[in-house]
């Protein structure tokens, strides 16, 4: 499989196809043939797509390497499996499916041997990765077979440490499964219908080196691991010496070389050169005093007297003049000059045919921002520092990153809160959208809920909201939503990054720059939807005296009107906009349920209402001022809406869910589906047939036939008036429904060793009936007694909720999981 863009190793692979790079100074190609070779496979077929020419030019018929050799170029992109389904002419026996871009030296003979002792029609092999976010989860049962599988999961779906490396050995019969030039994928259409079909398809678990070199990072370390031993490279038998190319020359003295040196063919290194742990290509020249760490040169650099330069790499043809510094991650292409005492920064990556002048210091606009090498995304939200990772020119870059996804011409929809930051991350987003040729609706201080509403039903393609995190004071949030008002999928925020971070924009000419436009409408339509969808009249007639805090937020600009058209009292506080009070700690967010409290039972009124800030959760007093935890609210308001809603069929929440929701929907006839927790998979429950409600453990509530997502406005009037239709006030409520024991504990988990656990549980809780959502659910002596276990996804910690209606019990099984825990947390610790 060689028909990889590597738009994450940009800009290394802006001349060249990603499985040309070099590794240990062959191409990562390259190496893959050689492993082939050795476990006696003769005959290699290569699907291509990217910069073809590179690939047939370097490998032709594969004669000089010991094989034959046969590629197939590829007009369109049909996928890991259409590809190989484009090459079928070739492939009438069994064969060996493996891309042409990881490094590896796992067994591929083994492999095989295990597939034909299982008779499989697809054998998967597996290999166990510290993170195992990037990859496809594999689930085996004891005899190898498939169980289940995953392509790309969260946290919460890293039911292993098992991951597929992308090496399979397929039987040809396979191949009559797909028809010809349309796209297929192994993980996501192949494979999952030999599972539906129960045909063989086994996983090898495989020992060995394995790692894909997805990122400019990944190939660092993949030259440090090789130097280091830890993968076998043929010319590389004894780490930590020194390998010498033909016809170099070497004039450093033997003190300056530490670690391992690869030096390629027809070098010349002059005298007090010292280098350590590093690989230089073939034709470079080194000049006397320079100083060389940690990095990667390839073939025809020079390297000026007296420079400097750690963890990096330099590309082809590439000049370093005297005395420069290049200091860690830079990552240079081909053909560019470096003057003499140039300075570059950290973290700086330099295009084909750059030019830096002499005495230059030369940084980015990222400098500060090590996070952004990672990843931008956790979901459809990115999150950073106010005005340290936020700032205005990674919101320009990423707009312009946006803009070219979303393509020249088409309109999306922006707002945020009052925050001055946030202010400042919208306009600079807006500059680099218009860039890109994309024109923008702007709803200034708008609340989510009324952003998701413009999307659903106007001509905007896609949107996002800025605010400040609502959890920390020093961060700010850009959520990202699809053209009908959803959080933005995966698969779309993917496009985004590698458009970030491969810098491949597009700009159109001048005279199609986007527009900026500022809505009217908007406010009109939603609350004309909302009035469609509340039964006022019910309202009216209750009465009801609430206490409503806007926790300074935009809900306070429209909420208002929409409760001075029922006859109630209401006392408002934060009712104005104030960017310094969008965030609540803890102990601020306590004393304003405190306060909320207070007021509701000293003025005898029926509810207390705090809406967050972003306008979409909940948080409530009943009419004796008891503060509802989110858990038990969603018990509350399940219970009113099946009340007031006979009809209902279905119903979905999230697996971390008390267990006596489902005794309450049992009462009438509701089947409950359960999702994971967060409010994209509550959104994509939401559009189920016959799902009419949907509730969240913390503060959000969609009632589907008014919006798909969250809303707390709308949330707050629903619950009136379903209290106004039943003659029930919500302490009461509480008072009739069981309250069983929940216990809650967070544990410390380091990010590598969260698969190794979660392999364990699996392991462990196989006697159990469980649920595998989000995390492990695993029910225990009875199905009201629970035990759920959950990476985080962004903290290195894992969660653990114990429930039961008896109160030692739950802490019985506590200390029980959380010892479970530590003990496989510890394992090769």
């Amino acid at each position: 499989m060689a028909g990889g863009f590597g738009t994450r190793l940009r800009p290394l692979t802006m001349n060249i196809p990603k499985p040309m790079v070099p590794v240990m100074n062959k191409p990562m190609m390259h190496h893959i043939v050689d492993l082939l070779r050795e476990h006696g496979i003769q005959e290699i077929v290569s699907t291509l797509f990217f910069q073809p020419e590179a690939i047939t030019g370097y490998f032709g018929n594969g004669s000089n390497f010991g094989v034959t050799m046969h590629h197939i170029e590829a007009t369109e992109d049909y996928g890991t499996a259409g590809s190989v389904k484009n090459a079928q002419q070739y492939l009438d026996e069994r064969f060996v499916l493996i891309s042409g871009d990881v490094l590896t030296d796992i067994d591929i003979t083994a492999a095989v041997k295990y597939h034909e002792e299982k008779k499989s029609l697809a054998t998967i092999v597996l290999t166990h990765a510290v993170n195992p976010l990037q990859f496809g989860i594999v689930i085996t049962g004891d005899d190898g077979r498939i169980i289940r599988f995953l392509e790309k999961p969260s946290w919460g779906e890293v039911f292993s440490d098992t991951i597929n490396t992308g090496i399979y050995i397929i039987e040809p019969e396979i191949l009559d499964m797909m028809p010809p030039k349309e796209e297929r994928d192994w993980s996501n259409d192949i494979f999952p219908q030999l599972l539906r079909e129960k045909k063989a398809l086994y996983g090898y678990v495989a020992n060995g080196y394995w790692r894909d070199i997805g990122n400019l990072n990944e190939y660092q370390e993949a030259h440090l691991d090789a130097l280091r031993g830890d993968v076998k490279v043929p010319y590389l038998k004894n780490p930590g010496g020194l390998v010498k190319g033909n016809n170099t020359l070497l004039q450093t003295d033997e003190k300056n070389l530490h670690g391992s040196i690869i030096l390629g063919d027809n070098l010349q290194i002059q005298q007090n050169v010292k280098l350590s742990n590093v690989v230089i290509g073939n034709n470079c020249v080194i000049e006397d005093g320079a100083v060389i760490t940690n990095s990667v040169l390839w073939d025809n650099a020079f390297i000026g007297s007296n420079a400097q330069i750690s963890s990096s790499v330099i590309g082809a043809k590439t000049s370093v003049g005297e005395a420069a510094v290049i200091d860690d991650n830079v990552f240079i292409s081909d053909n560019c000059k470096i003057g003499r005492r140039a300075r570059l920064f950290s973290n700086i990556k330099l295009w084909p045919n750059k030019e830096v002048e002499d005495g230059a210091s030369l940084s980015r606009s990222l400098v500060q921002e090590d996070k952004w090498l990672r990843e931008l995304f956790a979901d459809a939200r990115i999150t950073g520092i106010s005005n340290v990772e936020m700032n205005p020119e990674f919101g320009a870059k990423l707009g312009t990153a946006y803009g070219t996804f979303i393509g020249k011409g088409k309109l999306v929809v922006t707002s945020r809160d009052s925050d001055n930051v946030s202010r400042m991350m919208n306009r600079a987003l807006i500059c680099g959208l218009i860039s890109a040729g994309v024109s923008v609706n702007d709803l200034r201080a708008t609340p989510i809920p009324m952003v998701r509403h413009a999307l659903s039903s106007g001509k905007e393609v896609s949107g996002f909201h800025i605010r400040k995190s609502p959890f920390d004071k020093n961060l700010t949030d850009i959520i990202f939503f699809d053209s009908d008002g959803r959080d933005l999928p995966s698969k779309k925020t993917k496009k985004i990054d590698r458009f970030f971070f491969g810098e491949d924009v597009h700009r159109p000419s001048y005279t199609h720059v986007g527009s900026i436009n500022f809505p009217e409408r908007v406010t009109e339509s939603y609350v004309q939807r909302f009035q469609e969808h509340i039964d006022f009249d019910s309202i009216n007639q209750a009465k009801f005296r609430i206490v409503v805090d806007y926790s300074n937020g935009s809900s306070a600009t429209i909420f208002p009107n929409i409760l001075g058209k029922m006859k109630m009292q209401v006392v408002s506080l934060n009712a104005y906009l104030d960017p310094q009070k969008l965030t609540r700690d803890k102990s601020e967010f306590d004393y304003a349920m405190t306060q909320l409290s207070h007021i509701v039972t000293s003025i005898e009124y029926d509810a207390g209402f705090l809406i967050d800030a972003g306008g979409e959760k909940i948080f409530v007093v009943d009419e004796s001022g008891k503060e509802f935890d989110a858990d038990r609210l969603l018990v509350l308001v399940t219970k009113l809406y099946l009340m007031t809603h006979p009809d209902t069929r279905k119903i979905a929440v999230p697996v971390t869910t008390p267990n006596v929701i489902f005794d309450v929907a049992k009462e009438h006839n509701v089947e409950v589906i359960l999702t994971k927790n967060s409010h994209l998979a509550m959104m994509e429950a939401a559009l189920k047939d016959s799902v009419s409600f949907v509730g969240g453990t913390k503060g959000g509530f969609i009632f589907t036939d008014f919006l798909f997502a969250t809303d707390a406005m709308f949330a707050v009037t629903k619950i009136l008036e379903m209290m106004a239709k039943t003659g029930t006030h919500l302490g009461e409520l509480h008072e009739q429904i069981p309250l069983h024991h929940i216990l809650k504990r967070n544990i410390k988990c380091p990010w590598e060793a969260k698969g190794r656990v979660m392999r364990n549980l699996m392991k462990d809780s196989e006697r159990y009936d469980r649920e595998l959502v989000d995390g492990v659910k695993i029910h225990v002596d009875t199905s009201s007694t629970s035990v759920l276990l959950i990476p985080d996804k962004e903290r290195p910690l894992f969660h653990i909720n114990i429930e039961s209606p008896d109160k030692n019990r739950c802490q019985e099984l506590l200390e029980e999981y959380e010892q479970k825990i530590i003990s496989w947390r510890d394992q090769n610790a």
